[in-house]
Parts: structure tokens; C-alpha cells; sequence
């Protein structure tokens, strides 16, 4: 088995290729496809009938000038407004939404947006009924604020 490995070390690389490639697809940051890049290099370089080492450093060479020029490319194009890009709670400002459970004067009701269900206050001291469209204006943890808007 190993001398099968060490004359077929390209099957290999090719393993560590497709596992980098599923590794980024949970990071996202495309780092660790600089190591896939790294890896295909590498199985090009046995299968010419480059040593153990060559593809090693083949390997290695690829990797860091993936790391130089590859991600830096794909970060520019693929992640555009990653600074203006709000997430979790932040992204609920501005949306639309139903009330599911009525909002009382100066209480609290239930506000449903794209499925979820959030605990919601009315922004002005107004009782809002159950099926108005609302959308958020602010948030204070998890509790939105909501004002009544035409559907």
C-alpha cells in the first residue's frame, strides 16, 4: 500500500486538493483554496515525474503566490461591500413586516419578517392591530421598534 502511495502521490494531492476545496466552502475567506491551488500544482508536477521533494516545493511556491495574487482578486470581486454589509439583527432596520400579535400602547406585541417572529414595540405610543404591515426603524437587542407603513 504505501509503495502503491509513493508511485501514485498525485491521487494524493488530489485528496488534499478536493478537501481544501470543501474546507473554504465553510470558511468563505479564500484562504484555503490558495491550498488547493497549491495541491493541483503539486499532482501536475508528480505526474511529469517531478521527486518527493520538487512537489513539495511546488507546492509551497503555488500556494504563496495564490496567497499573493489569487485571494486579493477574489476578495476585491467576491466580498465588494463586506464593510457596509450588516448582519443579524442589524439587517432587520428598514425591512417590512406583519404584526401577528397586536402591539399595545406602550406594549409589546409580535412582529413576523420573512418567517421569523420578533418581540416588537410600536415607535410611537399607539396601539397597532394584528395583520398591519410595519417596518422596523430601530432595535434595542433583540426587541424592534416598528411604525405602521401603507402594504
Amino acid at each position: 500500500m504505501i509503495e502503491y502511495l509513493a508511485q501514485h502521490l498525485w491521487q494524493m494531492w488530489a485528496v488534499v486538493a478536493v478537501v481544501c476545496l470543501i474546507l473554504e466552502l465553510t470558511a468563505g475567506d479564500f484562504f484555503i483554496i490558495c491550498f488547493s491551488i497549491g495541491a493541483v500544482f503539486a499532482a501536475i508536477c508528480d505526474v511529469v515525474g517531478g521527486g518527493f521533494y520538487m512537489q513539495l516545493f511546488v507546492f509551497a511556491l503555488f500556494t504563496v503566490i495564490s496567497l499573493f495574487l489569487v485571494r486579493p482578486f477574489a476578495l476585491k470581486y467576491l466580498h465588494k461591500n463586506d464593510d457596509n454589509r450588516v448582519s443579524n439583527a442589524d439587517a432587520l432596520l428598514g425591512r417590512k413586516g406583519r404584526v401577528v400579535e397586536a402591539i399595545g400602547a406602550g406594549d409589546y406585541g409580535r412582529v413576523a419578517i420573512d418567517g421569523d417572529v420578533w418581540k416588537a414595540v410600536a415607535s410611537t405610543n399607539v396601539s397597532i392591530p394584528v395583520g398591519t404591515f410595519v417596518r422596523v426603524v430601530d432595535r434595542e437587542s433583540i426587541i424592534i421598534t416598528v411604525e405602521p407603513v401603507e402594504s
